[in-house]
């Protein structure tokens, strides 16, 4: 029998023990911290001679030049062609749906006049070129590849640089397709922190970006930490998250399986049940020790939910609400009557997914809205990866003459004050009164 730790919120130490179970330290740990660091300043430095040598000694692909590892366009076109046809098709319609989706977040430029014929307003431009980095190795990650090349793609991104490690040269085909459907410019066979490195400092083969997203192991998170400010990144994600209020009316076991989903991912992912109904809770323990032993991954799941799981016995929905805003969930799911009214009282969550037949898992492939999201608490002041993070807002600011005048002096008055003499005297040189 499985056990998962079970909080009430009427107990004196419930606070202390939530706060216990949530907390995680990512910690860095040294000998990564080194040899990334060790890594970036070869990189950096070596450029090509580097990512070579890194390849070779982590991936065992042993090649002469950069060019042998960029895969040709259309390598990636012959994947997508020879996808099995239910893949194919299903590999295109969360495509498009993750597509119109993402096009309802494109910003717009905008400018208005004032009386006096002052011009301002805000300029959108996209960023010249990204970096996507996808796993490789044990993990294949093609639902990432559609979530992070397409809003790129529809920000009006011109390049969209994909590397992903192919240890001992197997490529998987799955992958390579979704960077075709997703318009991806150029692939090269290389992962890690080397790969990162070189997107952030660039090679004489590889283009520096402006931005790096995708996911990866505690090498690729420490590097690219350590890139931010050369480049911007996405964000250096924790473990995954679920957190299901429930009001005890749904099926006991979609909830235990809803649980699994996000406990299948590695022993440090989190699942967390709200309910105000005990015995309901028990029905879900019954059904996650019945439908467990069937899970291929029922070891990574049984540790999940053994050492990070939680069980917790509300008053009421309301004081589930309550909980959740202050837990702030990566993935929220609101399994209960009335979900879109209750979802108005959410404040903090990366994904809201509301209704009984609203599993995350859909979220995660096909629904349309972005499965990179905020964990460990940022979505406090995080959100999901969109349209908007490839995008950049420029101030645009048009004084006219009299504007100059009534400004001028604003600006004057100010800049005297803060003792910044040639700020306040740019400013009068236009002025044409001076009081």
């Amino acid at each position: 029998m499985l056990n998962i730790k079970k909080l009430d919120t009427l107990t004196a130490e419930f606070q202390s023990e939530l706060d216990r179970l949530l907390a995680f330290e990512s910690e860095q740990d040294t000998a990564i911290e080194r040899t990334v660091e060790d890594i970036l300043r070869h990189v950096r430095h070596e450029g090509d001679a580097a990512v070579l040598e890194y390849t070779k000694r982590f991936d065992r692909l042993d090649v002469a030049t950069m060019a042998e590892l960029e895969l040709p366009v259309e390598r990636l076109q012959s994947a997508l062609d020879n996808l099995p046809a239910d893949q194919r098709t299903a590999l295109e319609a969360a495509a498009q749906r993750v597509r119109s989706y993402h096009e309802h977040q494109v910003m717009t430029s905008w400018t208005y006049e004032e009386a006096d014929g002052t011009v301002l307003g805000q300029q959108i431009t996209a960023l010249d070129r990204v970096g996507l980095y996808v796993p490789g190795g044990k993990a294949a990650y093609p639902s990432s590849v559609l979530m992070n090349a397409i809003p790129a793609k529809v920000a009006g991104v011109a390049e969209l640089i994909m590397v992903v490690p192919t240890p001992d040269g197997i490529q998987n085909e799955l992958v390579l397709a979704a960077a075709a459907v997703a318009g991806v410019t150029r692939v090269f066979t290389i992962g890690g922190a080397q790969a990162v490195a070189a997107l952030a400092y660039g090679t004489a083969t590889i283009p520096q970006v402006d931005k790096i997203v995708g996911p990866g192991n505690a090498y690729v998170a420490s590097a690219k930490r350590r890139v931010f400010g050369t480049v911007g990144i996405d964000m250096v994600a924790g473990p995954s998250e679920i957190l299901i209020i429930c009001d005890g009316k749904t099926n006991p076991d979609w909830i235990a399986m809803d649980l699994f989903s996000q406990a299948e991912h590695d022993e440090l992912a989190q699942s967390i049940l709200l309910c105000p109904d005990a015995d309901y809770i028990e029905q879900v323990m019954v059904s996650i020790n019945k439908l467990l032993p069937e899970m291929p991954r029922h070891e990574v799941i049984a540790t999940s939910l053994r050492d990070r799981g939680i069980l917790i016995k509300v008053q009421d929905l309301d004081e589930a609400v309550k909980i959740a805003n202050y837990i702030a969930p990566e993935h929220l799911e609101l399994s209960m009557d009335d979900a879109d009214v209750w979802a108005k009282k959410i404040k903090h969550a990366g994904a809201i997914f509301m209704g009984r037949n609203t599993c995350e898992a859909i979220g995660d492939y096909c629904a349309g809205p972005n499965h990179v999201l905020p964990t460990s608490r940022t979505a406090r002041f995080s959100s999901p990866l969109g349209v908007y993070d490839f995008q950049k807002r420029s101030s645009l600011i048009q004084v006219s003459a009299q504007g100059a005048n009534t400004l001028g002096q604003i600006a004057t008055t100010l800049a005297y004050g803060e003792g910044l003499q040639a700020h306040a005297r740019s400013a009068e040189y236009r002025m044409t009164t001076k009081s």
